[in-house]
C-alpha cells in the first residue's frame, strides 16, 4: 500500500523537504525508503498517466525508472528511443517550456517531437548532479490535458528531482558506475515523518 496516497500534493511536498534535509549530508536509509512513493504519489495527486526517470546515454533516452497507471502506454524500464525525437531533450535545452497543460494547443513553432502515443499534459525537469551534468530527466505526462496543473507542481517535480539525483550520488560514492539491468527506486526501509507518524 502507498502510505502517501492519503495526503493531498501540499503534504507531499512536505515529505520531500524532509527527505532532502534528511540526506542532506549522509547516505540516509530515507532515501531508498521513499523516492519510489513520492514519485508514485506525486503521479496519482497530479492525475496523470506516468512519472519516469530517464538517462542520457549515446544520444539516447533510457528509461531507468517507470511508474504509470493501468491505462497508461506500455513504457517499460530499460526501453530507449532517440532523444533528439524527446520532450525531454527539448526540455533540457529550452525549446520545451517545463510546464505544459496541452500539448496539442501549443504554437506550431514549438516543433513537437513525433510521439507514439498521445501527449497531453507534461512536466519534465533535468536531473541535474553536482558536476552540473544532465543524468536525464524527471517527467510526468497523460495522454489528456490537465488545466489543473500549476508552476508550484513544476517546483514540487523539481524538488524529486533533487532526490533522483541524491540517490545517484550516493550510488556513484559506493563505486556503482553503470545502473544495473534491475535498476530501480524501490524502497528498502520504511519511511518515518518527522511531521505526522504514518500507518
Amino acid at each position: 500500500m502507498n502510505v502517501f496516497r492519503q495526503f493531498d500534493s501540499d503534504d507531499v511536498s512536505v515529505v520531500i523537504s524532509e527527505l532532502l534535509i534528511a540526506t542532506a549530508d549522509s547516505s540516509d536509509a530515507l532515501l531508498d525508503g521513499s523516492v519510489n512513493e513520492v514519485l508514485r504519489a506525486l503521479r496519482e495527486r497530479l492525475k496523470l498517466d506516468v512519472v519516469f526517470v530517464s538517462e542520457f546515454v549515446d544520444g539516447q533516452r533510457v528509461f531507468r525508472f517507470v511508474d504509470r497507471s493501468d491505462h497508461a502506454p506500455a513504457l517499460r524500464a530499460g526501453d530507449a528511443n532517440p532523444l533528439e525525437e524527446t520532450f525531454c531533450q527539448r526540455v533540457v535545452d529550452g525549446r520545451l517550456p517545463g510546464l505544459i497543460k496541452n500539448a496539442s494547443a501549443l504554437p506550431g513553432s514549438f516543433d513537437l517531437p513525433p510521439v507514439p502515443f498521445p501527449v497531453g499534459a507534461h512536466l519534465s525537469t533535468p536531473i541535474v548532479m553536482k558536476d552540473g551534468r544532465a543524468y536525464g530527466t524527471l517527467c510526468c505526462f497523460s495522454s489528456a490535458p490537465n488545466q489543473a496543473l500549476r508552476d508550484k507542481d513544476l517546483q514540487t517535480l523539481k524538488h524529486c528531482a533533487q532526490l533522483v539525483a541524491r540517490k545517484l550520488e550516493l550510488a556513484d560514492a559506493q563505486g556503482i558506475q553503470d545502473p544495473p539491468a534491475n535498476w530501480a527506486l524501490e524502497p528498502i526501509d520504511k519511511y518515518e515523518s518527522k511531521v505526522w507518524k504514518l500507518p
